[in-house]
């Protein structure tokens, strides 16, 4: 689970969906891949809200990576509560190893919460890499369990 980038508050009366990366959010975003190529953790697919800092937070990382398939661009990640990030991927139509969710707080921290009972806090561009009990994707359900493997901050 990656949180999108640091976004700009320049543009008070802006829609929270339109929101930009700031200068640290542009620069921030391409390390998170730089820290996937270190670890050879490599995305099978990217999944990403469609919020523009996010988006935007997942074409850098893909790029980064040299992810070379679509970065697929999900609505319903916009905001999105635990149980429909469980629901998205239980629905996931082919069965990748790794997936990369990039979306947006409290949803992310809570889905880590639930699956692995551990609170953690995911800062923008914060990554934290979980390993689940399933064989394949249609498994996953709100007692499915999960481990933390590893988790990173750009500031570290």
């Amino acid at each position: 689970m990656l949180r999108h980038a640091k976004s700009s508050w320049a543009n008070p009366g802006q829609d929270d969906w339109h929101r930009p990366l700031n200068e640290r959010g542009q620069a921030d975003a391409p390390r998170v891949g730089e820290w996937l190529r270190e670890r050879v953790s490599l995305p099978d697919a990217i999944i990403t809200s469609d919020a523009i800092r996010a988006r935007t937070t997942a074409h850098a990382v893909a790029k980064a990576v040299g992810h070379m398939q679509e970065v697929v661009m999900e609505p319903a990640l916009y905001l999105a509560r635990p149980e429909t990030i469980v629901d998205l991927l239980a629905r996931l139509e082919r069965d990748p190893k790794t997936v990369m969710i990039v979306g947006h707080n409290p949803g992310l921290e809570e889905l880590v919460r639930l699956l692995t009972g551990d609170p953690v806090s995911l800062a923008t561009a914060a990554i934290v890499e979980v390993e689940l009990t399933i064989d394949r994707w249609n498994e996953i359900d709100s007692d499915t369990t999960a481990a933390i493997v590893a988790r990173w901050h750009p500031r570290e």
